[in-house]
């Protein structure tokens, strides 16, 4: 279950992480929310005392891990490009 809570907090992540890039709001959502889920996702992993399709949902933290990297990926690409760093716009 915990997988799937983490899983769900990248996706916010990356979905805000989208928004900060189109609209340039909500950066450090992304950030906070990828960095989350990422974290919950490592416990998950780290945790797990057996392979795929023993019940530990190591798959699912796996993903959670992957997804929140992501998130964390773009919010720190809009951060950036907010602060003029990306994008010539300095």
């Amino acid at each position: 279950m915990w997988s799937v809570v983490a899983a769900v907090v990248g996706v916010a992540g990356v979905v805000a992480g989208v928004l900060a890039l189109t609209r340039g709001r909500g950066a450090v959502v992304a950030l906070g929310s990828g960095l989350a889920g990422a974290a919950g996702g490592g416990v998950v992993v780290a945790m797990a005392k057996g392979g795929p399709g023993t019940g530990y949902g190591i798959v699912g933290g796996w993903a959670a891990l992957v997804i929140g990297l992501a998130a964390v990926a773009l919010g720190g690409l809009a951060l950036a490009r907010s602060r003029g760093f990306v994008g010539g716009r300095r």
